[in-house]
Parts: C-alpha cells; structure tokens; sequence
C-alpha cells in the first residue's frame, strides 16, 4: 500500500518493485534450510505406481481438500479488489480488506496443527469449508466495507483449514519413497485450478457481478466438506 506511488507517475509499480525485493529475501533465507538427501536406495524405490496411489479414498478427498480450497480462495481474493472498486470503495478500503484477509489465510497457521491433533484432520476441512459458506453468506448480504471485510477474512481461514487440513491429510497417502512424486501430483493438480480460479474470476465479475462470484463458490465448497464426511462415515480412515 505504501509503495503504490513510490515511481510516479507509474501507479503500483512500486508495489512490482518491493516483490522483487521479497523475492530475494526468500531466496537468501532457503540457502538456510538443509532438507535431507535421499540415499541411492530410497532414489531406487519410488513405490507404488501412482495411479494406484491416487485411487485411494484418503488421497482423493486430500486434493480436493487443498485444491478446492486454495481455488475458491484465488477466485474470490482476484475478484474482491474489482469488486470493490465497482461497488465505489477506494484503495485504501480494499488493501485493509485485502490486509485483513491474508492475515486471516496465514494468522491460524500458529495453532491449525494443534486443532487437527485435537479435532482431528477431517473435522478441520470440514470447518473450513463452512467458514467458505460463511464468505457467501457475508457477500451476498451487501456491497459496505464490512461485508467484504467479513466476507474476506472467513475466506482467508477457511482457505487456511481446508488447505492445512488436506495437506495433513495427503502424507498418510504415500510412503516416504512415494512422497515426491505425490506431492508433484498434489501441487499440480491444486495449482492448475488455481489458475483457472483466478483466471476466471475477472471474467465472472465483469459480466455477472458480485453476487454471481460468491455464489460460484457454493458447489466446489459443498463437495469437499460431503468428501470429508463420506471419509469419515466410510470408516476408511483412522483418525
């Protein structure tokens, strides 16, 4: 927000110029993490194939979980700053909705681990997918500042316990020899729909509207909270 007229008058390429920034401070801050190398022997074993790893129920409603989450998420977080702007709102009322709700996406990550031991990891994809819900209720109810800003912090935890939750979830899918692989197949398939998520959500709020963005998140959120249910009362997996 503050770097938006930092190279007038470009408007917001300042901004651009502070992610370059970000961005190699993340790559001075990776050179400090050690992951352990894998033996010859574990590069040789690479398990079970991965169409029968990806058939298992638990991995299946892990990926939704994560990659129904993280693309409701993109959808609606590209799509409120124009909303807001249509609906009259200025820029500094959509940074703090924005603000508000990365902090939401990232502020329970301190204790989303420990509700999962608690709870158990299907009950916290459950509850994220009806703090989604939540979102809908919030969008569709006005165009103020406080709907969007209650709208966008539901979306930001939700999105933090449907992804965390899935996430969790997948590791009891695979065995470590089977672990890359699987997450490269997690990772492409929650991030393709993320794109189309996010490519999409211009496109929706342009010609549909508000309301019309919100309501679009009903159906990919209903089916991963009924896939966690049906895991559950399925009894195929032990929590």
């Amino acid at each position: 927000k503050h770097s938006r007229d930092l190279f007038e008058p470009i408007m917001f390429a300042g901004p651009y110029a502070v992610l370059v920034l970000l961005s190699f401070c993340t790559i001075i801050l990776l050179q400090f993490i050690r992951i352990p190398v894998m033996t010859v022997e574990e590069r040789k074993d690479t398990g079970r194939p991965l169409g029968v790893i990806a058939r298992q129920p638990v991995f299946i409603v892990a990926v939704l979980a994560a990659m129904l989450g993280y693309a409701v998420m993109a959808f609606v977080m590209t799509a409120t700053p124009l909303a807001m702007v249509a609906c009259g709102h200025g820029f500094a009322d959509t940074a703090l909705v924005i603000q508000w709700h990365v902090l939401g996406m990232t502020v329970p990550s301190f204790f989303t681990g420990h509700l999962i031991r608690r709870f158990g990891v299907l009950t916290i994809i459950k509850i994220g997918a009806l703090l989604n819900l939540g979102t809908v209720i919030a969008g569709l109810s006005g165009i103020d500042l406080t709907e969007f800003f209650v709208a966008l912090v539901l979306l930001g935890v939700g999105w933090n316990f449907m992804f965390v939750g899935g996430t969790t979830l997948l590791t009891s899918a695979y065995t470590p020899a089977e672990r890359n692989k699987v997450q490269a197949l997690n990772d492409f398939l929650v991030f393709g729909l993320v794109s189309v998520g996010s490519l999409a959500a211009g496109a929706i709020q342009n010609f549909l509207g508000w309301n019309a963005v919100t309501l679009t998140v009903i159906l990919p959120v209903l089916i991963a909270f009924l896939a966690a249910l049906w895991l559950r009362l399925s009894n195929r997996y032990d929590e």
